[in-house]
């Protein structure tokens, strides 16, 4: 169900997907409001629409959810790679840096490759 539920929330605003992430964890709205610390009247605004968090407000959401603010905030195809595609690179990062040129010149490669064949005529 977790699977489902984190799929579905990739097309969802901000309003949707902070209830479908509270849900998934199984937090009522007064216990994310305690975790966040504010009223739960403001989760409740949140979750509907009617208000807007701050910055540190969705600061706080991502933590008490454990999600990042930016999967709070925008949906993944808004924002960076797919999910797969990032823990690759994260890998990367551990590579020593001779290692990671030769990725970012293989990337680049295939990067290359596919706008040379959208751009080539229909034969």
């Amino acid at each position: 169900m977790a699977g489902t539920l984190a799929a579905t929330t990739l097309l969802m605003d901000f309003p949707e997907r902070l209830a479908a992430l509270r849900k998934e964890r199984g937090l009522t709205q007064q216990a994310l409001a305690e975790r966040v610390g504010i009223h739960v009247s403001q989760v409740r605004r949140y979750e509907g629409g009617g208000a807007q968090p701050t910055l540190e407000v969705i600061r706080r959401l991502a933590v008490a959810l454990s999600v990042s603010a930016d999967q709070l905030v925008f949906d993944d195809g808004e924002r960076g790679p797919a999910k797969d595609l990032r823990l690759h690179l994260e890998a990367v990062q551990h590579l020593d840096p001779d290692e990671q040129a030769a990725v970012r010149t293989m990337i680049e490669g295939v990067l290359l490759r596919h706008e040379a064949k959208r751009f080539a005529p229909a034969s």
